[in-house]
């Protein structure tokens, strides 16, 4: 039993979130590929799919939405789950950030287990200017947002799903 873990990341954050999922699956006995969203050729070996994207300007990263469109027609009964990376500061509220409803939806179409929201990091290498202006001015103690902790005890939540229940 396999599962595929996808992604898409712009600075490597959202890829590192990934990594840190398909490590925590394989920690507790299950096979994990680790995947570049655009890079996924076949379903076929996998009884699962986790696929997570980075959110900028309020949109998932294309190629992740490429795969998620792909997922409609092939996944069959398989089970989803899916993680948006990026919000940064206050958790509460974020006026900047937002989940992109239109991905929500076609997830739910599918055979989504769970979504969830881990916060992002401030881009380390800003590209232009409204990185740049996020690098500058973001506390330096709101850069990093992630909680790998949070995001093994989710990982180890979707390995369940695949782990045989033992008898006492």
């Amino acid at each position: 039993m396999k599962i595929l873990v996808a992604y898409a990341s712009k600075h490597g954050s959202t890829a590192e979130i990934a990594t840190a999922v398909a490590e925590e699956i394989r920690r507790v006995g299950v096979e994990a590929d680790l995947v570049e969203a655009g890079a996924v050729q076949d379903l076929a070996p996998y009884a699962g799919v986790v696929l997570g994207s980075a959110v900028y300007m309020k949109r998932w990263r294309p190629s992740a939405r490429r795969l998620l469109g792909h997922l409609e027609g092939r996944l069959g009964d398989r089970p989803l789950w899916i993680f948006s990376s990026g919000p940064v500061g206050d958790a509460e509220f974020d006026p900047d950030w937002c989940e992109p409803a239109h991905v929500l939806a076609r997830a739910q179409r599918l055979n989504l287990r769970d979504h969830v929201i881990f916060g992002g990091r401030v881009p380390q290498d800003p590209g232009n200017f409204v990185e740049r202006a996020m690098l500058r001015n973001t506390p330096p103690d709101q850069h990093d947002k992630r909680d790998f902790d949070a995001i093994r005890s989710w990982a180890r939540e979707v390995a369940d799903a695949f782990v045989p229940a033992t008898v006492p």
